[in-house]
């Protein structure tokens, strides 16, 4: 029973490998059953051929056969002629068998001619289905070698929707993510090379009119200039310090 049970197993793992071989490449498979009928069609020519010498040996026995119950029968009648019935009645006793025989032969002839003729047929229609199933072969290859392009060209098309689970996806999300970096640093130093321009702007003016309102007390102080010449009174005077002092703050 062990037995049994382990002859199962190895003849289950046996079927498993020769099927995995049989549908790895069925094209392969086809064409060496074809070249196995081509093989087997090559035999049965050889023995068609075989069987066609013998419908010729006995087509030549038979034409023998019936030369020689012509010549029987013409010198039957000759001795008839002659008078000689003793002699005739033999060549009549020989003719009986010659003519037994014939018909046994065309019988025979008869019956290998119509065996060559149904096995010809049968050649002949065993080659056209050989050529059918080679044409079929040679379709099936280029059906499936299309059929597996068309996978492949499936399989990238899908790989071109740049969906984010695919590797062409995670790729161009990336390249996606380094655009966008590099647009930030162009942003970022845009962004810094304007801050404070306004303020550093509004400082400038305030320095430049603190030291014209300098340069003018000196030049009173000085006495290079009056206040009336100057332009310049006593309370704008103060009145633009003090101005001046909450710009500044």
């Amino acid at each position: 029973m062990i037995l049994g049970k382990l002859w199962k197993a190895l003849a289950a793992q046996m079927n498993k490998v020769a099927n995995f071989f049989w549908t790895a490449d069925p094209v392969a498979q086809l064409q060496y059953e074809y070249d196995k009928a081509v093989d087997q069609m090559k035999e049965g020519r050889e023995g068609l051929e075989q069987y066609r010498a013998l419908v010729e040996r006995v087509t030549r026995q038979v034409n023998g056969d019936r030369q020689h119950v012509a010549s029987l029968e013409a010198k039957i009648k000759a001795y008839l002629q002659a008078g000689e019935r003793e002699t005739a009645s033999k060549f009549a006793l020989e003719l009986q068998t010659a003519k037994k025989q014939l018909v046994e032969n065309e019988g025979q002839l008869k019956l290998h001619e119509t065996a060559y003729n149904n096995n010809v047929t049968k050649v002949k229609h065993a080659t056209k289905k050989l050529s059918d199933l080679k044409t079929k072969i040679q379709k099936y290859d280029a059906d499936l070698k299309l059929s597996r392009a068309e996978a492949e060209l499936a399989k990238l098309a899908q790989s071109f929707n740049f969906d984010i689970t695919t590797d062409f996806g995670q790729i161009e999300d990336v390249i996606q993510d380094k655009i966008g970096l590099n647009r930030a640093k162009v942003r970022v130093a845009a962004d810094l090379s304007g801050e404070g321009l306004e303020n550093i702007k509004q400082e400038e003016a305030v320095e430049k009119a603190m030291a014209d309102n300098a340069l003018r007390e000196f030049e009173i102080e000085m006495g290079m200039v009056t206040p009336e010449t100057a332009g310049v009174r006593a309370d704008d005077k103060e009145l633009g310090s003090e101005r001046i002092t909450q710009k500044s703050t």
